[in-house]
């Protein structure tokens, strides 16, 4: 690393080592020359006079880059493109005269960014997945635990922690749906000319409508697509774009929350993510234990969540055919997307191997709040030993409120149950008090729910994955 200049935190800390390199600059020219290629051979299949010297001159030096030369023809011509197809000429010069033939500088550029892309969303599909087998693991292991459910951020009534997990999941299944329908939906922008007319292509092989077809046909089975974009502008639509951001940013959303409630339950002392046994909380308070990955995780799952607005905005003001406001937007937009994205599946994978759990505490603060849940039953326990419903209602409101005082104003615990016991009036349930108080009476069918959720929903989605779940994910930093 050259650390006398910036470097994005994202490719030096935070995205693993194979997004970095699919968003290289070794990748991205290597695909335009793979492009020229494609087009070369495509052309000379169709009948133009295009030698094997020269194709074979071309596929050698796909990857032989002179970064040096291409900074020198780009500062001369100021054109990105122009200056690599000199490049390209330089150390393929009996190609040189073919080179980029017919075609326009999107040609390479619009079409080396789907492949990229394409590649992108091949890298991230298997690492969500792997999320969701972890989570689905935690699932299936916590579906019977009972906790204490919230809403508003107020004690509920129970859930199981299982039951829990299950509600992220289903977040992330629906991320897995969007990103899998953008990645079979992604289609080649093609070769279509300076304005997506053809007009170039035709001129080439004479007016011949077939061989234009057949070339655009050609060039896009030869780099991995199943079809192209019938029409486009200069540039394939931006909304196309905008369509990817969708689905990325939506799983910057869903990582955030669920990262933001291993937060909350970390702070209840109910969960704590891996915590290394050197790890430093804090360098001030020696005895911190924060939540540093899921911190990590919204930090970025946040940036990713901005990212979309660019590509609104940008498919917004393409004028007409195309303008070429969107090129330095898309270069960092769409490569920051992914490579955020693929830190946060990064850390939150980790975060889902090494979630520990602690059942005392969760139970304890389940006796602290169950008492007022459990009144109910309480009642209906009384009725059935023949007691006037309106009157035991009576009798629990003022005990809770009681109680209730102890808690709030006294900072003591919850003590309904032993007032309860305490009291002449409830003794026809002394008995079976601790029975009506068992928390596994109050969790519904959520262990039930588990086991169809991840049976009906979770196994069959991530099944096509089953050879890639296995990596586990180290981070360095």
């Amino acid at each position: 690393m050259d650390h006398a200049r910036y470097a994005t935190p994202l490719s030096t800390r935070y995205s693993s080592e194979e997004m970095s390199q699919n968003f290289s600059d070794q990748n991205k020219f290597s695909q335009w020359r793979k492009l020229w290629w494609f087009l070369a051979r495509a052309q000379q299949q169709l009948g133009l006079d295009i030698t094997d010297e020269q194709l074979q001159q071309m596929e050698e030096n796909i990857n032989h880059i002179d970064f040096e030369l291409a900074q020198k023809e780009e500062n001369k011509y100021r054109h990105d493109v122009m200056a690599h197809v000199h490049t390209f000429a330089a150390c393929c010069p009996k190609a040189a005269g073919i080179i980029h033939l017919g075609a326009t500088s999107c040609y390479v550029t619009d079409n080396a960014d789907l492949i990229i892309v394409r590649n992108a969303l091949d890298i991230i599909l298997p690492k969500l997945a792997r999320c969701i087998d972890r989570l689905a693991k935690f699932a299936k292991e916590y579906k019977d635990l009972p906790v204490l459910g919230f809403t508003h951020l107020q004690p509920a009534q129970l859930t199981t922690l299982g039951k829990r997990a299950t509600l992220w999941i289903f977040d992330l299944l629906m991320d897995l749906r969007n990103l899998t329908r953008t990645r079979n939906e992604l289609r080649f922008r093609g070769v279509k000319g300076t304005t997506g007319t053809q007009a170039s292509f035709l001129a080439l092989f004479n007016n011949d409508h077939e061989k234009v077809k057949k070339l655009d046909r050609l060039v896009t089975e030869m780099a991995g697509f199943q079809s192209a974009y019938i029409v486009t502008g200069q540039t394939y639509s931006r909304k196309v774009d905008l369509d990817i951001l969708n689905a990325v940013s939506g799983l910057g959303a869903s990582m955030h929350k669920i990262a933001t409630d291993v937060r909350l339950l970390a702070n209840m002392k109910q969960l704590e993510e891996p915590f290394e046994t050197s790890q430093i909380g804090s360098s001030a308070m020696p005895y911190k234990r924060n939540p540093m990955r899921c911190e990590r995780a919204c930090a970025l799952a946040r940036h990713l969540m901005t990212l979309v607005s660019n590509a609104q905005q940008t498919a917004a003001v393409q004028w007409l055919e195309r303008t070429l406001d969107d090129s330095a937007n898309r270069r960092i937009t769409l490569t920051e997307a992914f490579l955020t994205a693929d830190g946060v599946l990064r850390t939150m994978q980790n975060v889902f191997e090494g979630l520990v759990v602690y059942p005392k505490v969760i139970n304890k603060q389940i006796i602290q709040e169950l008492p007022f849940m459990a009144t109910e039953n309480i009642i209906m326990a009384m009725v059935k030993a023949g007691a006037n419903r309106q009157e035991c209602h009576e009798k629990l409101r003022v005990l809770s409120h009681q109680a209730g005082h102890v808690v709030k104003m006294e900072g003591g615990s919850n003590d309904l149950v032993e007032r309860i016991q305490s009291s002449d009036y409830f003794i026809p349930i002394h008995s079976t008090l601790n029975d009506l108080l068992n928390p596994e009476l109050f969790i519904g069918r959520a262990p039930e729910q588990v086991d169809e959720f991840l049976n009906v929903e979770v196994y069959p989605a991530i099944k096509r994955f089953e050879l890639q779940l296995a990596e586990a994910s180290v981070l360095i930093v």
